[in-house]
């Protein structure tokens, strides 16, 4: 009987538990290698500047309602620092909607980010750049997800390479050249290394962000 039991244990060991909570009380996955950065019940490890009241969480997602202000991971998962990475989250537009995913981003009190990509969220608002766009850099025309719906925006970055999925079809597929032509403050819209922000846009802007999960990469 000892030995079935020290079997059991051993096996246990190897297959693990699943999902597991690391030592910020976050879920993540073992076998994955996938980590929660938003724990569905409050903005830990979350920072906004100007408009804070833009975000709050309801019935366990982030929802985004209120003056432009942007919200920014600065909790403890890679130090909120992250290079090489896949990134992927739930979320919905209500119509006419319109915000934004940063990646390789840094805090700022007010204004739109300096730094990184945006990966827009827009499926029906007058910016003709549609949901899963690498803002201004490759655009997206088509609609790939629909208001009122729960959809997955997935962005992986490795090297000098952007890979964006809406609902696991690849809409962009972007290398970042040498030495990338941008003008003015855009400069600095480059890979970096750097932190994600959600967006709120404009006071008639309403979205929801859910199920916030990054999974860093060599």
């Amino acid at each position: 009987m000892k030995y079935t039991i020290k079997y059991i244990g051993i096996l246990v060991l190897i297959l693990g538990f699943g999902p597991v909570l690391n030592a910020q009380g976050l879920d993540k996955d073992s076998d994955s290698g996938w980590i929660s950065l938003f724990n569905g019940k409050n903005l830990d490890g979350w920072k906004v500047g100007d408009h804070a009241a833009t975000f709050s969480v309801e019935d366990g997602a982030i929802k985004v309602a209120g003056p432009t202000a942007h919200l920014f991971y600065e909790g403890p998962v890679e130090n909120h620092n992250f290079k090489n990475f896949e990134f992927k989250a739930q979320v919905m537009t209500k119509p006419g909607a319109n915000s934004g995913i940063y990646i390789h981003t840094k805090y700022q009190e007010g204004g739109w980010p300096k730094y990184g990509y945006e990966v827009q969220v827009n499926n029906s608002q007058e910016d003709w750049r549609r949901t899963g766009s690498l803002y201004s850099i490759q655009d997206v025309i088509e609609n790939y997800a629909s208001d009122n719906e729960w959809y997955t925006e997935y962005v992986k970055v490795e090297g000098k390479r952007i890979i964006i999925k809406i609902n696991d079809i690849v809409v962009v597929d972007y290398t970042e050249p040498e030495h990338p032509k941008r003008e003015g403050d855009g400069v600095y819209r480059v890979l970096n290394g750097g932190t994600f922000a959600l967006q709120g846009h404009d006071p008639g802007s309403v979205v929801y962000y859910k199920d916030i999960m990054v999974k860093p990469l060599p």
